[in-house]
């Protein structure tokens, strides 16, 4: 392994990280969607720096791109505070206007100079290593390791110093106000951070792979974990493990590395979102069948309850009495049959004890909606399980 490639997995890891970070906080809010405004809407902000400084190089350049994404996320508020139209309608209006604003600007004023949108959009990790920090004849490395590590040591402090402020503002902005924090200028703070993040990782990996490393991994840890600081450190494995089986799928493919990277966090996404133990679509999907089929067992109790004519007990009448398929009939069966709910004598039910009892329970909680009652059955029906 050369040293180019691994300059390439380094950037697109510390990337990942710097990313990963604010992108929790985002998912969390419900703002995912404002990453992708910010990454397009700050080309004005890069635009006015170079007019200013006439260098690409120059920090002035992310702090006035860093204060483009903040004017967007004031925008977009203003907009839907109004209440005239939602959150991901307002974002939809204010980011378009401000890259056009950006790109007329560069086709009016900046035409002979390499400041490309379509650069800033895709841009390309391969390159990265090509641009090298030199200090005094020394080469240090290459210059996005330079300045997408300052930003993420930048970030982890700031996390650190406020994550009770920031745990706070996120989950009760009214706590947070009682306790005296502002959740505005938490608020603001973390869309600073997510803009210049965004801005420091464009000339590496551009906008496109620095949405999706925001949203994507916080996205896939969400499902799997409630609690923040398990969150966090999933969307950092996450993100570093996309990024890095990205590149060498890249390298296999001989295909693009950002977009070889955003489909392995695509596909970490797929599978968490199929599989994942409790909030995974498989495993909703199982509990809603089981939960229907409990429903149906406590119908079924109900009505043996209600009913001691023979006829209507009946295992053979089941299905239309209770107008139900022979298959669910017979699901339903098995289940009070496993629970010991129910007995057969000579094809006619009848409740046992336990069934009898678990009936006037549940008749019991059903009346009174009395949540005290419902514990003492919890163990003996899955639909009563918080």
């Amino acid at each position: 392994m050369s040293s180019a490639q691994i300059e390439i997995q380094l950037i697109a890891s510390i990337v990942a990280i710097a990313c990963a970070i604010p992108g929790t906080f985002l998912v969390l809010r419900k703002m995912a969607l404002i990453s992708d405004a910010i990454s397009h809407s700050i080309l004005p902000g890069l635009v006015l720096g170079f007019f200013i400084t006439h260098d690409l190089n120059s920090p002035l350049l992310i702090v006035m791109a860093a204060l483009s994404g903040v004017v967007t996320v004031i925008l977009v508020e203003f907009i839907q505070k109004t209440k005239l139209v939602k959150e991901d309608t307002a974002i939809g209006l204010v980011f378009p206007v401000l890259f056009s604003i950006g790109v007329i600007m560069i086709a009016k004023n900046a035409n002979d100079v390499h400041l490309d949108t379509d650069a800033i959009l895709l841009g390309e990790l391969a390159f990265a290593p090509f641009d090298r920090f030199l200090v005094d004849g020394f080469d240090l490395g290459p210059k996005s390791l330079w300045i997408i590590g300052t930003i993420l040591l930048i970030t982890i402090g700031l996390l650190f110093a406020f994550f009770k402020e920031l745990k706070i503002s996120t989950f009760d902005a009214g706590l947070a106000t009682a306790l005296g924090f502002s959740p505005i200028m938490i608020h603001y703070g973390l869309m600073s951070v997510a803009s210049i993040t965004i801005v420091g990782s464009f000339d590496a990996v551009g906008a496109i792979l620095v949405v999706a490393l925001m949203i994507a991994p916080a996205a896939t840890a969400y499902l799997l974990t409630d609690n923040l600081k398990r969150m966090l450190g999933l969307s950092v494995v996450f993100a570093v493990f996309s990024a890095i089986a990205g590149y060498w799928l890249a390298h296999w493919l001989d295909a693009s590395i950002s977009g070889s990277m955003t489909t392995i966090l695509g596909f970490v996404f797929l599978m968490v979102y199929l599989f994942a133990p409790k909030r995974g679509l498989i495993s909703v999907l199982y509990r809603n069948k089981q939960q229907q089929i409990e429903v149906s067992l406590l119908t079924f109790l109900l009505h043996l309850n209600n009913h001691q004519e023979v006829s209507e007990r009946h295992i053979n009448h089941l299905n239309e009495h209770i107008n139900w398929r022979r298959v669910k009939s017979k699901s339903v069966l098995d289940l009070a049959l496993k629970n010991n709910m129910i007995m057969i004598e000579e094809s006619v039910i009848s409740l046992t004890d336990k069934g009898k009892n678990f009936t006037d329970k549940a008749i019991d909680y059903i009346i009174t909606n009395d949540h005290s009652k419902i514990e003492s059955i919890k163990d003996n029906f899955f639909l009563f399980r918080g």
